[in-house]
């Protein structure tokens, strides 16, 4: 969830109206507590996350659940998992193409449904023997694919014309 989100704890702030954002209010790490947040008519759970990027900045993560009794090494578990499916998501509608369907009938929309799902499938097992991430193979194919095409441009140059 984003920072600036407005959250308040407790029903007595609740009555008074009384909202503050997420980076305003102090929240101890990986100690998940129960909030309001506007727009929302039930309490959730909030805890946060603090860790370290691979450039050594450091960066925070606000995690919510409308399970209230969650103890907070569940939240990371759970959104691990999530995570996963969110990235499956994102690959499949941006390097597989899923998001772009030209089609109008529902045979060619199956059709491209399939070919996505493939599409993706093929990334997946080239990820594993290239060592490179769906983004990357996608960068990877797309500047061969350019190169082929340049070839055969040049070639056709060549090509007497009656």
């Amino acid at each position: 969830m984003k920072s600036n989100r407005l959250c308040m704890f407790g029903t007595e702030d609740r009555n008074k109206g009384k909202w503050s954002s997420l980076d305003k209010v102090s929240i101890r790490a990986e100690h998940p507590v129960e909030i309001w947040l506007k727009g929302l008519e039930i309490p959730v759970l909030l805890c946060k996350h603090v860790f370290t990027n691979k450039d050594g900045s450091r960066g925070e993560m606000y995690l919510v659940t409308n399970n209230l009794e969650l103890r907070p090494e569940e939240f990371k578990t759970l959104y691990k998992r999530r995570w996963s499916v969110e990235e499956y998501h994102k690959s499949l509608k941006q390097n597989a193409s899923l998001a772009k369907s030209p089609t109008r009938t529902v045979r060619t929309q199956s059709n491209h449904l399939f070919a996505s799902l493939l599409a993706y499938i093929k990334l997946e097992s080239l990820k594993f023997s290239q060592s490179l991430n769906h983004f990357a193979l996608k960068a990877k194919i797309y500047l061969a694919a350019n190169k082929a095409a340049w070839r055969e441009l040049d070639n056709m140059k060549n090509y007497k014309t009656a």
